[in-house]
């Protein structure tokens, strides 16, 4: 009776293993990762021409997919920055795949595997006492930024699998500030972005709530905001310890007087964490916007493109 129940035991291991090894095989199957080298040449001052260090998230299948260009954030430690990486598939990159997108996800010069001289720092320094010191250089910060955005926006209009007419900007933080400027250059194929806490200038330890520059911020978005045609959805949440809760809509305010469709969130707060991590910590509170905005700026649009085309 023992070797009878032994075997059956067994035989119930040996079952439940092939299904999980099935299984995992086909969320494998679901998606191709890999890391392209995009070109991005120097625009100026002490840095070189680098091989951006892109990581490529897309299903599986020839495609053309809707792509995502996912901008990350910046760290104001030269050792933090050095440290970045491509995003895990864990992450919310399985959101934007689950919609059926592609994600682009590069490593700006500057931060990283691309390494190079950080070529977005604006100047902004604090003292222990959160004083800020220092005049802030906002536009050449984002001005390096949307470059690095751009050589990935040629990069991927080269893709047999990308839908170069569906690109949406998605960046947080600094990455946010990237999508904002790269938009306000109005490139081909951009349909729109999603700004996530985007800014930069801020220290949520040594001054929280309030960053460096606001002023001069506000002025940067209200530029941008006059040569802006595209959607754009601004989120914001309410206990973000880099710029604190008016700051925002401040910027948004003198961003949306150039009359671009624009719509600014500002979410309840992020539980157990700084709100400056929406994107990541608070998928709950924006998940609902982000929705909607890619319903009716990606996939309700194709589908009256596709509709107008059958009718001809």
């Amino acid at each position: 009776m023992k070797n009878v129940l032994l075997s059956c035991a067994l035989r119930v291991v040996v079952a439940l293993c092939v299904v999980a090894t099935a299984a995992t095989t086909s969320r494998a199957a679901e998606f191709v990762s890999e890391i392209a080298h995009v070109p991005v040449k120097n625009e100026g001052g002490s840095g070189r021409d680098v091989q951006m260090v892109t990581g490529v998230f897309r299903p599986a299948g020839d495609g053309p997919f809707p792509v995502i260009i996912y901008s990350h954030g910046r760290s104001g430690r030269a050792d933090d920055r050095s440290g970045t990486r491509v995003p895990d598939i864990r992450s919310h990159v399985r959101y934007w795949l689950d919609k059926g997108f592609a994600v682009i996800t590069p490593i700006r010069p500057g931060y990283g595997q691309t390494g190079d001289v950080d070529r977005e720092g604006s100047g902004v320094r604090y003292d222990v006492f959160g004083n800020c010191w220092g005049p802030p250089d906002f536009l050449q910060a984002a001005t390096a930024a949307r470059n690095a955005v751009l050589a990935a926006l040629a990069w991927t209009r080269e893709q047999s699998w990308a839908d170069a007419g569906r690109v949406v900007l998605v960046g947080t933080s600094m990455g946010g500030l990237a999508s904002v400027a790269t938009a306000a250059a109005n490139p081909k194929g951009v349909v729109g972005y999603i700004n996530f806490a985007g800014g930069t200038g801020g220290d949520g330890g040594r001054a929280p709530g309030h960053s460096c520059g606001s002023e001069e911020m506000t002025s940067l978005m209200s530029a941008y905001g006059k040569t802006t045609h595209v959607p754009n959805l601004w989120l914001y949440a309410s206990n973000d310890l880099y710029w604190g809760p008016e700051w925002p809509r401040t910027w948004h305010d003198a961003f949306a007087l150039g009359g671009s469709p624009t719509q600014f969130v500002m979410t309840e707060a992020v539980p157990n964490s700084d709100g400056h991590a929406l994107l990541s910590r608070g998928a709950g509170l924006w998940t609902p916007y982000v929705d909607r905005f890619l319903e009716s700026v990606v996939f309700a649009a194709r589908a009256i493109a596709h509709e107008t085309r059958s009718t001809r």
